[in-house]
């Protein structure tokens, strides 16, 4: 038997120990510069997915990507549970930050997450169906996701305290089977984008890379490599972000020219004027096409058929909801459509699998929609055109930048390293 001494020098030093033990777990010694989230495009609905795993304990949450979207939400009527889950309290710092303008004094019959007292709220949105809950209740809960080094994925990290909405059941008609609510990666403080940087102090930015196949948002900088070794992001031309003060995402389109010819249209249009209509949008959510005012839909139908058939293909019947189809025996090449920004040098370009769609065998149609004569906004961009393309969003600075085409670069956006750790 240890004498008495002993005894209490070995207590101490167990004591000790533990204490570091718990220092060494409550000081996180990994800091990532950059995480990942897959995406993968359902081909029933052709909405964009990933998933996140959040709660205590962590169970994975399918949610539909919504780029302009202006914060996470999620499902809290149908089994969330979690021991980790927080209300955020009336006049709270969080609140705040969200800008709530509601406050929820008592919710019956009992608490549960999304139904709490003294507890502000937001109003979330279902943007693909335009379906907006009346209140919708901020709290926020541990996330859990998977860093990166731009080529390969590294180590899981955790946030404790990620902000995000409780969002009602009816929300969720209309989105994917088996999404439980919607990833906003929108231009605001309480977006996705934003909690990722404050949780661990890197850049403002994040990059979409999506695709038919397994896509990825990247939070942070660059690099973004997709084999084979190829850094995507050196490819990128900036342009200012447009637009009223939302948490979308505009950009200055000037005009647009096919095979570098300018197309008539009312650049009236193009600007957005006080009451907020006009300009142009890049959307995940709206439609999976690009939809264009009635206008500059008709134009830009006019003057690409004119220009396919100048070089003998032949128009073939209309395949809603696409008006300008062509017998692809007969296309070698497809002619190529600038989205001209700030100058006459820096433009977009959409060209091949981006500008149009096989709808049958032997039929290939300009994969563009019209808008309607009286849309919010003339020009909603939409996933077709945006697929295997990059774009990086920098929050801080206000810009875009994006890739055109990575097809001639030799790669395209599914071509993400997620087999190999970093």
């Amino acid at each position: 038997m240890a004498p008495p001494a002993n005894n209490l020098l070995i207590s101490c030093i167990l004591f000790c120990c533990l204490i570091a033990v718990s220092e060494a777990e409550a000081q996180p010694s990994f800091r990532p510069k950059a995480l990942i989230l897959p995406v993968t495009k359902d081909p029933s609905t052709l909405q964009y997915l990933t998933q996140i795993n959040q709660r205590t304990p962590l169970v994975p949450v399918k949610l539909a990507l919504d780029l302009g979207g202006q914060y996470l939400w999620v499902d809290c009527e149908q089994g969330y549970v979690s021991s980790s889950y927080k209300p955020a309290p009336c006049g709270s710092a969080q609140c705040s930050l969200a800008n709530s303008k509601s406050c929820t004094i008592a919710c019956l019959p009992s608490p549960r997450p999304g139904c709490n007292n003294n507890t502000c709220g937001l109003m979330p949105e279902n943007t693909v169906v335009t379906r907006t809950s009346p209140s919708g209740q901020f709290g926020q809960d541990v996330v859990s996701i998977q860093s990166t080094d731009g080529s390969n994925p590294g180590k899981i990290v955790k946030v404790p305290n990620f902000l995000f909405t409780c969002g009602a059941t009816f929300l969720l008609d209309g989105l994917a089977k088996g999404v439980k609510g919607m990833a906003g990666l929108g231009r605001n403080k309480i977006s996705m984008p934003s909690r990722f940087s404050a949780a661990f102090s890197f850049h403002r930015k994040f990059a979409v890379c999506l695709t038919a196949g397994k896509g990825a948002v990247f939070f942070g900088d660059g690099p973004y490599v997709m084999l084979p070794n190829i850094d995507i992001s050196k490819s990128l031309i900036f342009t200012p972000r447009d637009g009223e003060p939302s948490a979308d995402y505009f950009i200055g389109v000037k005009s647009i020219k096919i095979d570098d010819k300018a197309i008539p249209l009312n650049k009236t249009l193009l600007s957005i004027n006080k009451q907020g209509y006009g300009g142009t949008k890049i959307s995940t959510t709206y439609f999976p096409y690009t939809a264009m005012h009635t206008s500059i839909y008709d134009s830009l139908i006019k003057e690409f058929t004119k220009r396919m058939q100048s070089q003998g293909v032949k128009r073939v019947e209309s395949v809603a909801p696409f008006e300008a189809c062509f017998n692809s025996t007969g296309i070698f090449g497809t002619r190529q459509i600038d989205l001209v920004l700030q100058s006459s040098n820096v433009y977009w370009r959409i060209f091949g699998a981006n500008s149009m769609v096989q709808v049958k065998s032997g039929v290939l149609c300009l994969g563009f929609v019209d808008g309607g004569v009286n849309p919010r906004t003339a020009i909603v961009i939409g996933g077709h055109q945006v697929e295997d393309n990059l774009l990086q969003f920098d929050l801080a600075a206000s810009r875009l930048g994006f890739s055109s085409s990575l097809l001639s670069r030799q790669t395209t956006c599914s071509n993400f390293n997620f087999t190999s750790t970093a």
